[in-house]
């Protein structure tokens, strides 16, 4: 989902700043020259110093977009802890610590879009934890859109439908 939200919005001139685990991923994109970030969504420290640098390298952010996860099939009494963990870091905190670091920079008019999903709406089987990070999460961006609301900034829960995005064999 990451790779064409990226061509799109590169296409139509944004400025963009990329950011991600793998640098090398982000540069084989074929959108362009872009500033990259290596980040991980998971790693509770990062998102201040990432909307910092971005915000630095492109004199200023009009948005913010978060296409990442982090997924385990299995009933839930399988899955271990850490791995448990790391769903809940990167699907549900990572997203509202990247969205808390955003929102001070972002202009009148500004955004932060989040992918949740449409596992948000219809739990699933077999992805327990999946399920319950991206509800959590697409709740969390319900409440904050009315919370600044006020402040002219723009909260966006998009929840694309199942896409084989290759996720699911990623480590």
């Amino acid at each position: 989902i990451g790779r064409p939200l990226t061509a799109a919005l590169a296409g139509r001139g944004a400025h963009l700043a990329l950011a991600g685990r793998d640098r090398s991923r982000l540069g084989q994109l074929g959108v362009g020259e872009h500033p990259t970030f290596a980040f991980d969504l998971g790693d509770a420290a990062a998102a201040e110093p990432l909307v910092g640098a971005a915000a630095a390298a492109l004199g200023g952010l009009d948005g913010v977009v978060c296409c990442a996860g982090a997924v385990a099939f299995g009933p839930l009494d399988e899955i271990p802890s850490d791995v448990l963990h790391e769903i809940v870091a990167v699907d549900l905190v990572g997203p509202l610590l990247l969205a808390r670091a955003a929102i001070p920079v972002l202009p009148r008019g500004g955004f932060v879009l989040n992918v949740s999903g449409v596992i948000a709406e219809l739990p699933t089987a077999g992805l327990v934890a999946y399920s319950a990070a991206k509800a959590g999460i697409s709740a969390g961006f319900r409440a904050l859109a009315r919370e600044v609301r006020p402040r002219g900034v723009s909260v966006i829960d998009a929840r694309p439908p199942h896409t084989e995005t290759g996720l699911a064999g990623r480590g």
